[in-house]
């Protein structure tokens, strides 16, 4: 399966050995050497980077970690194909436009016949560019977001968010393991299932790890950026499906959903 990596940070920073941990993952006889991607946002549009080769050995992933930009949201993954060719369409994470803001996803599971889901009869405005199941996962999520009232460019509730990606996960969760993180350049949102353990060769919890570092600790796998405000305390949350380093990483339960803002948890539910 997929690996996946989120940050949210209050002040700017920039992914830095957090990407070479992530990218070592995919070295030697690893699954995940079918391509990668990281998205960085900048307000409400984002940077994003994609290739089809393996992070390990891909050029590109030593210079973002030396030259990538300061964000206070970022996400990606390294990729295991289970559904579509390895190709630029099908290499995530997925990003589309709405309210006026970039949307992103990235999804570690394989959801099998995803397309037989009755949300998948209904998609409407957003359709899928590639074949995987993630991509179309995506689509059936942005779809239910759409739906929700709010005023032009402006987004809905963060609860009604929440509320949005809980209802999705839970069908998406019928179908496979259904891992994911999204966002929407204010808020990212995570959905913690279940995962391919390789000691056990079971597919269980955990599928998902947060770290929350404190002010002053994070800097072996980000780096703080200059900030506006000096005198503003850091806050930073990291999410991974495989802890980075030796550091105490919290192993997210089965069928939790959280929204995180600015490295601050501010709405959690469980399905």
């Amino acid at each position: 399966m997929c690996e996946l990596l989120a940050m949210s940070c209050s002040q700017p920073a920039r992914l830095t050995s957090s990407l070479t941990a992530l990218a070592s993952h995919a070295c030697g006889d690893s699954r995940n050497r079918d391509g990668w991607g990281l998205a960085f946002y900048q307000g409400h549009d984002v940077a994003l980077y994609r290739d089809t080769t393996s992070a390990d050995t891909c050029p590109l992933v030593p210079w973002l970690e030396a030259n990538g930009p300061a964000t206070t949201l970022s996400l990606g993954y390294i990729r295991h194909a289970t559904q579509g060719a390895i190709n630029l369409a099908n290499t995530g994470p997925f990003s589309r436009e709405l309210n006026g803001r970039m949307q992103v996803f990235a999804h570690n599971g394989n959801l099998k016949n995803i397309e037989h889901s009755p949300l998948a009869g209904k998609l409407g405005f957003f359709q899928p560019v590639g074949e995987t199941d993630s991509e179309l996962a995506f689509c059936l999520l942005l779809d239910r977001i759409r739906q929700l009232e709010h005023a032009p460019h402006e987004l809905p509730p963060v609860q009604a968010r929440l509320h949005s990606v809980a209802e999705v996960a839970l069908v998406l969760r019928a179908f496979g393991p259904a891992s994911f993180v999204y966002a929407d350049s204010d808020v990212l949102f995570v959905h913690a299932d279940r995962r391919l353990q390789p000691l056990t060769g079971q597919v269980t919890a955990p599928a998902l790890y947060r770290l929350v570092c404190p002010a002053g600790s994070e800097a072996a796998l980000v780096r703080d950026c200059n900030s506006p405000d000096e005198n503003a305390a850091q806050r930073l949350i990291l999410l991974t499906s495989v802890p980075l380093t030796q550091e105490n990483w919290t192993p997210m339960p089965e069928g939790e959903v959280i929204a995180v803002r600015q490295g601050e948890i501010v709405a959690t539910l469980q399905l």
